[in-house]
C-alpha cells in the first residue's frame, strides 16, 4: 500500500491559470520526488487597470512516501 503526503502550494503566472499550474508543478518537482497528483483548490487573479495582471492558483499536490528510503 502506498502512503501519500499532501502539500498546499500557491503558484502564479502573468500568462494564464494553466501556466500557473504547470509552472508550480515543474518547480515542485525539482525538490519533491514521486509526485502523484494535484487538485486545483482555488483560482484567482489580480486586476491591473482593466485586465488581469497576474493569475494565481492554490494546489493540493500529493506525493508518494518512499518506504525504502534510508535515513
Amino acid at each position: 500500500m502506498d502512503i501519500e503526503k499532501h502539500l498546499i502550494l500557491t503558484g502564479s503566472s502573468e500568462t494564464s491559470w494553466k501556466d500557473a499550474i504547470t509552472s508550480t508543478i515543474e518547480e515542485a518537482s525539482k525538490s519533491i520526488d514521486y509526485l502523484s497528483g494535484i487538485t486545483v483548490l482555488k483560482q484567482y487573479a489580480k486586476i491591473s487597470g482593466n485586465k488581469i495582471g497576474e493569475y494565481y492558483v492554490d494546489l493540493d499536490i500529493s506525493f508518494v512516501i518512499d518506504k525504502d528510503r534510508k535515513n
